[in-house]
Order: structure tokens, then C-alpha cells, then sequence
């Protein structure tokens, strides 16, 4: 992927940081580590960009500003952290400055804090500027306690294999609001891709269970659940037609769909997930590598399809 490939061209270029640093590891979040901290940090960055995340006209500026938070709420809630201040920096063309669009912008960001159950999510600072497309950039830091925080890398064989939620309605919303002249706003999938919810207090529970490793789906199941196997070294297999499935969407879809913001993680061999969560097992931990499905006809590679910025590469 031309993506992958980018960040680590730029990792290259930086170096390795120094052991002072205090830096654990980066997955989605960074973890950092400091004396006299009573809590490990975690910090991370996303941004919405006009014409890549979002068409003028058909996404709504509340629910633009709702995702530009989720999106980083849910790395944190992946990492079993809270969340505590943020930073954002906007580009504002022109028409973002008429009437109250972007007022409504910076309240979705607001409803997204509240949402989430953070109500009192601080904002510290950030930066605005000017330019032909509208920008929005989210850094957040959360907290995770010392040496609990999730991490992709560390799913082992005979772990259990979850997800919570239904998977494919972001897909699904996404071409209904795109492909449907007068779309009903109120659309269960129309909301699922326009209004998604940062999984924060299941993370928090999955870091005292303790979970083995966890990612957000925000890509989409194939490519994620792929980065998770990677990173832990192991074989991922998904059984055949034990994904949750959003009503409506197909099962291609919601092995695809990105935006789903959902928590896809792992437990030991016998470990029960939190009862208060939709969560269903879809599947194992095996030695080996990469992502499987498993059917009655044998198995197959999971087509790592899904969300990048740089597809065409």
C-alpha cells in the first residue's frame, strides 16, 4: 500500500527517538511514558479533508465537526484510554464563513465530547487559517494507566477474536447520502456514517479485562484486522459469516466499510468481553501470518480492501 509506504519513507528519514524520548510505541496513539506522571500519555492526530472525507453540500457541518473528534476519540478508546484535552487547527474557505457553518461545525465537535461521555474534554488551543478547501485537523491526548494501554502487537494464538457492533452501515450510508437526491436524513445508515460513536468505555473495560491487542475499524475490517495480525506476527481468522452485519449492507461490505469506528480486538483462550457491550467472536488467533476467512469449503485470504488515501498507488 502507497500509504504504508509513505510513513515509513517518513520514519526513515527521522530516525530512530532517543531513549530519553520516553516514547512505549505509536499505533494509532503514541504512548509516552514520563517521570513523575501518574498516568502513561496518549496522543494523536487525524484530519477531514474536503473532497477525501467529505463532499460539500451532502455532509452537514455539525456532523463534520462530530467525526473530526470521533475519529481521534476512537484511537484513544482502541489504546483503553480517556481522553483529556485537544488541540484543532481549521482551513476556512469562504464559504465556510457564511452564515453559521462553521459555527455548527465547532458545535458537532462539542456534541461529539458529550456523546463520548467526556463532556468536560478541554480545548487547549490550535491554529486558523485561510484556503480553497476546508481542513480540519484534531490532536488529542488521552491518558491510559502505566503500561495497560492497548497495542496492536499483542494478539497470540488461541486468543479469541472480536468485534463490537454491526459492521457496513458507514458504506451503506455513505452511498445513499451521495447516490439518493432527497436522502432521509434520519436513516439508520445515513447516522452510521454521519454520526458514529467513539467506543471509549468498552476500551476502558477491554484495558482491565485485559484485552491481548486491539485496533479501531476505521479503515475497514479486512485491512485492520491484517495491520493487527502484522503487528502481533500471528495468523487472524475470521469463521465465515460470523461478522455482525449492519441491516442492509452485504457482507463484502462490512468487511470493507471504513468509518466504522467500532473496537476489533483480542482476548485470551476462555475470556469473556464486557456484557454491557454488543460484541460477537468472529474469530481466532493462529501461528502463521496474515488475515484468513474460514468456511466449510476451506479457507481463503480476507481481501485486506478498505479505506486509503492513497488507493490508486
Amino acid at each position: 500500500m502507497r500509504e504504508a509506504r509513505i510513513i515509513e519513507r517518513i520514519e526513515s528519514l527521522w530516525g530512530a527517538l532517543p531513549d530519553s524520548a520516553g516514547v512505549v510505541r505509536g499505533d494509532d496513539c503514541a504512548v509516552l511514558e514520563l517521570p513523575g506522571l501518574a498516568h502513561d500519555l496518549l496522543i494523536t492526530t487525524d484530519q477531514i479533508v474536503e473532497g477525501t472525507h467529505f463532499v460539500w453540500g451532502r455532509h452537514s457541518p455539525r456532523d463534520l465537526g462530530r467525526k473530526a473528534l470521533v475519529r481521534s476519540l476512537s484511537d484513544v478508546a482502541a489504546m483503553g484510554g480517556w481522553p483529556l484535552f485537544l488541540a484543532q487547527t481549521v482551513c476556512l474557505p469562504a464559504k465556510a464563513l457564511a452564515g453559521d457553518w462553521h459555527d455548527k461545525f465547532q458545535q458537532g465537535l462539542r456534541q461529539a465530547a458529550t456523546e463520548a461521555g467526556v463532556p468536560g474534554l478541554a480545548l487547549l488551543g490550535g491554529d486558523v487559517s485561510s484556503g480553497e478547501r476546508f481542513v480540519a485537523t484534531v490532536t488529542l491526548v488521552g491518558r491510559a494507566k502505566p503500561g495497560r494501554a492497548l497495542l496492536r502487537c499483542g494478539a497470540r494464538p488461541g486468543d479469541g477474536l472480536f468485534v463490537s457492533g454491526m459492521l457496513g452501515g458507514s458504506i451503506l450510508g455513505l452511498r445513499r447520502l451521495l447516490e439518493e437526491t432527497d436522502t432521509d436524513r434520519r436513516d439508520a445508515a445515513v447516522r452510521r456514517h454521519c454520526a458514529p460513536s467513539a467506543r471509549i468505555a468498552l476500551g476502558l473495560q477491554l484495558a482491565e479485562v485485559p484485552a491481548t491487542a486491539a485496533i479501531d475499524v476505521s479503515d475497514g475490517l479486512g485491512l485492520d484486522l491484517s495491520r493487527l495480525a502484522e503487528a502481533s506476527g500471528v495468523m487472524a481468522v475470521v469463521e465465515q459469516g460470523a461478522v455482525p452485519v449492519f441491516p442492509g449492507a452485504s457482507h463484502d461490505e462490512a468487511l470493507s466499510s471504513g468509518e466504522e469506528y467500532e473496537l476489533l480486538f483480542t482476548l485470551p483462550a476462555g475470556t469473556q468481553p464486557p456484557e454491557a457491550h454488543a460484541v460477537s467472536r468472529i474469530g481466532w488467533i493462529e501461528r502463521g501470518a496474515g488475515a484468513w476467512v474460514q468456511d466449510s469449503g476451506g479457507r481463503r485470504r480476507l481481501d485486506a480492501a478498505g479505506f486509503s488515501h492513497f488507493a490508486a498507488g
